[in-house]
């Protein structure tokens, strides 16, 4: 049999099972309008009605992070250069973030949150999926009184989308926001998408409304004839899994609003990373290296505070045009280890960097992350001994800062740096 035939069987299989072992549920996407820009008016009020926008300084590069809807209408929006906005809309204010202020408001709402289920998935500081089945008031009753509560408490406005599945919910949302703008306001939506008119409710939206289709995907179904997700739902799976392969059998079943995720309340990491931009231009290979060295020494760290252990080593490099590449290797055997994920990068580096060409970004990742696996080495100890010395460089850095101590190739090669 056909392999995108079982694939399709098995998902089938599993729908199926889902829906006789279940009930219809009912989920609630939750978003923090416009966040940061939410707190910073909550400690400063004359910022209300006004352009501003929290993120990094417009000669350092910095971009926006977030913007008062005020801002939004002079075309200024998140991940925009910062410099950019300001041309677009010179009296706009700059704010520098606050993580810690957000982080604290952020786990205040999660609270909240957790007063009405524990079934809940936060998957950003402000944007977390909610599980509330188990409830005897209908799901539009809920996202009102999660909004007032939210409102009372914290002062920070909030959108909320409500469906039957993770999928819908968020897309409700995002829809709600868009069609409840108010000027120079948050929007405060509520948009409720009632069982089984799941496939009504997307059909009339643009193919990059779903999950997982951005803008090249997009153009490329334009391009085949789909241009709203009812045109991709009422496709046959057969044409979709011929022009698409077995992802076809996703797109099938998102165009037609079916999701059995289940909100997640735990998450395993599946990876970790550093990366800097700098400031200028750098196309001195000894500075990057030594970037390389530190990233790689701060992504090893992270890794043994996490108790993991990476398979895979990736280096990130954006050159001066915006031009964005990545490359990857593996780490065999797995580690957390600052010296074979440093080596790594290195030679990822420098197969992939012409020399003297000037770099905006420099990054180390690594990811295939998995629990630590000590093997017996009874004739050789060193790897015992490299633990110790690991453990016991973390413990003076923790006290004493990252600098605190350094390996001798690592002050090799930082030079008068260090």
């Amino acid at each position: 049999m056909d392999d995108s035939i079982l694939l399709l069987l098995r998902k089938h299989l599993r729908k199926i099972d889902n829906m006789l072992g279940g009930r219809i549920r009912k989920i609630i996407h939750i978003d923090l309008d416009a966040f940061f820009c939410s707190a910073e008016e909550l400690r400063r009020p004359e910022l209300k009605g006004t352009p501003f926008a929290v993120g990094g300084r417009p000669d350092a590069r910095g971009v926006v992070a977030s913007c008062s809807y005020a801002a939004r209408r002079f075309g200024v929006h998140s991940a925009m250069p910062m410099a950019q906005a300001l041309r677009a809309c010179p009296q706009m204010t700059v704010l520098p973030g606050d993580h810690a202020y957000y982080g604290e408001l952020s786990r205040k709402v999660m609270g909240i949150l957790g007063d009405f289920t524990a079934l809940i998935e936060q998957i950003s500081i402000d944007e977390a999926f909610l599980d509330l089945t188990d409830l005897p008031e209908s799901g539009d009753t809920l996202a009102h009184r999660i909004q007032d509560l939210v409102d009372e408490k914290t002062g920070l406005p909030c959108s909320l989308g409500v469906a039957s599945n993770k999928l819908v919910a968020k897309i409700a949302n995002d829809q709600g926001k868009k069609c409840g703008k108010r000027k120079d306001l948050p929007p405060r939506s509520i948009l409720v998408v009632p069982p089984g008119s799941e496939a009504d409710f997307l059909a009339p939206l643009p193919v990059q409304a779903l999950w997982g289709i951005g803008p090249k995907t997009a153009a490329r179904m334009t391009e085949i004839g789909f241009y709203k997700v009812g045109d991709l739902a009422a496709a046959p799976l057969a044409e979709l899994l011929r022009l698409f392969g077995n992802s076809g059998v996703d797109l099938h079943e998102r165009a037609l609003g079916i999701d059995n995720r289940p909100v997640e309340t735990e998450f395993e990491a599946k990876s970790i990373s550093q990366e800097i931009t700098y400031d200028k231009d750098v196309h001195d290979q000894n500075v990057l290296f030594n970037t390389l060295q530190n990233l790689a020494e701060q992504v090893a760290y992270r890794l043994r505070k996490s108790q993991y252990c990476a398979g895979t080593v990736r280096i990130k490099l954006r050159w001066s045009d915006f031009t964005t590449i990545t490359r990857q290797a593996s780490l065999d055997p797995p580690t957390n280890r600052e010296i074979p994920i440093q080596d790594g990068a290195r030679k990822l580096f420098q197969a992939a960097w012409p020399p003297g060409k000037p770099v905006r970004l420099l990054g180390v990742g690594v990811s295939r992350l998995q629990q630590p696996v000590h093997q017996l080495e009874l004739l050789d100890h060193s790897a015992e001994k490299e633990e110790r010395l690991l453990e016991a460089m973390d413990e003076l850095r923790e006290k004493y800062g990252r600098k605190a101590v350094l390996r001798g190739r690592n002050l090799k090669a930082r030079g008068h740096d260090s």
